[in-house]
């Protein structure tokens, strides 16, 4: 039977080597790779341009409005441009234009590398017919098949729409739309806590809008260091935001002059919008999966095995549309990793054990490794070592002196086993500790940071500052 299904499968006249559905970074990933190891490639995009929601909706357009807010708030704080008493203030759609050239910029580049790869870029809507082929719907209503040896399903993911709440009401709004917003709030009710949530938060109140978060657990962000996450509870309160614990909605009901938010446990919040942010789920739910015997679970994700690879051999899946990590940076590597499984026979690689995390709230939040509380469960030992930064010369020069890094490493071998950071270029700070991580044969110590030299000033020598803290608590 095996035979015969590889003799038809050897009679069939394919158009592509590999199709990919999405062009996120994961759908990149993996056109990339495939079209540089000599395959011919075909990717599928439903939307007028290429970057899928990373680079429409979400992580450029939120980090570039991100930056804008900062940038006003460090100007509105120092004293160099304060002499006249009056702070600057922007509303929510003249900071959007920031993040729609970021976006214009980016797409520019994303497509380009189609170009210049030589891949097919096809718009329009994907959908199996079987599995080795697509039916592509344009926007005018025609169609199109095209076939080919492996399909790539990259299609990311959408914010979660619970099916009572009114986001056809224009001041209900996701994470999506939220950059649609046209009028200058004076207060916002955020209903979800986890990074998109938190990242909202901040840009919000530091335009000076009223902000109630509603965190549907006990605690913000409790998948960090209970440290960060007690830091960033506390610089969100301190700058004004109120942050609800452990609350569930039980209805919510929008007007013309609001939105009214009732929770299980009976408390009412009112604001002039509402951004849902609890969520999400995946892009599968038009592919017809059934098709070619697939299926998807509740959030929309379908199941692969270590090499990306689903239940049918030559369909593969990458990106948000599997689930964890869901982050931007691990779905290209994952698309990247799949297409090096497809056109090296077989050939597995895999992704990197720690994965950092960036959160772009302000303060920014970033870590690697485990947190205090997973090796306290673990019984793993370990010592800690910590630099302020208000201590650094840096931090003072920038004014930035809010936060720190910590570095958790083993009191006997010194292997560095986690890193976190709270404050001024976090994300940025954490991969001089990540790459030391990485390394083998006793080098990815603590020790390192003592031994190197960095230039001063810089943030990077809170690393220094921290080693020496952590190494004169051993005994």
């Amino acid at each position: 039977m095996a035979k015969q299904q590889k003799q038809n499968d050897s009679q069939i006249s394919y158009d592509f080597d590999a199709i990919v559905i999405g062009t996120g970074p994961g759908g990149e990933g993996a056109a990339m790779g495939l079209a540089k190891a000599g395959q011919t490639v075909a990717v599928v995009e439903r939307h007028s341009a290429v970057g899928g929601g990373c680079t429409h909706w979400g992580t450029i357009p939120s980090k570039a409005l991100r930056q804008s807010v900062s940038q006003l708030m460090q100007f509105n704080s120092n004293p160099l441009f304060s002499e006249s008493g009056r702070d600057k203030h922007f509303t929510f759609p003249q900071i959007l234009k920031h993040a729609e050239g970021v976006i214009r910029q980016q797409t520019r580049l994303r497509a380009s590398f189609y170009d210049r790869n030589r891949v097919s870029l096809i718009k329009g809507e994907a959908s199996f017919i079987d599995k080795n082929t697509i039916c592509i719907t344009h926007q005018d209503g025609s169609t199109q098949e095209i076939k080919a040896k492996t399909i790539v399903i990259a299609t990311g993911s959408r914010p979660y729409r619970p099916a009572d709440v009114d986001f056809n009401h224009p001041r209900v709004y996701d994470s999506d739309t939220i950059l649609s917003l046209k009028h200058d709030p004076r207060s916002i009710v955020i209903y979800g806590a986890g990074v998109i949530g938190s990242e909202y938060a901040s840009i919000f109140r530091g335009l000076g809008v009223k902000v109630d978060l509603i965190n549907t657990r006990d605690r913000l962000l409790a998948f960090l260091d209970n440290e960060v996450s007690d830091a960033i509870s506390y610089h969100l309160r301190n700058n004004g935001t109120v942050i609800r614990n452990g609350e569930e909605y039980e209805a919510i009901s929008a007007s013309n002059d609001g939105v009214i938010l009732k929770t299980q446990s009976g408390k009412r919040f009112k604001a002039d919008c509402l951004l849902f942010a609890n969520g999400r789920t995946g892009n599968t739910d038009t592919l017809n999966l059934s098709a070619v015997g697939l299926t998807s679970d509740g959030r929309g994700q379908v199941k692969v095995n270590e090499n990306y690879q689903t239940e049918v051999d030559n369909i593969y899946a990458v990106g948000d549309v599997i689930g964890y990590p869901s982050l931007a940076s691990a779905a290209y590597d994952q698309g990247r990793i799949a297409a090096n499984f497809i056109t090296k026979s077989g050939i597995q690689s895999k992704l990197i054990a720690d994965i950092p995390t960036g959160i772009y709230t302000i303060p920014e939040i970033s870590s690697v490794g485990k947190t205090e509380q997973e090796l306290t469960a673990a019984k793993i030992p370990y010592e800690v070592g910590k630099a302020q930064f208000k201590h650094l010369a840096r931090a003072q020069i920038a004014n930035s002196t809010t936060g720190g890094l910590k570095i958790l490493f083993h009191p006997d071998t010194r292997e560095i086993l986690g890193i976190h950071c709270f404050g001024i270029s976090a994300s940025e700070i954490i991969h001089i500790g990540q790459a030391i991580m990485q390394q083998e044969g006793g080098a990815n110590t603590v020790d390192y940071f003592v031994n190197t030299t960095f230039n001063y000033p810089t943030m990077a020598e809170a690393y220094r500052v921290a080693a020496l803290n952590g190494l004169n608590r051993l005994f």
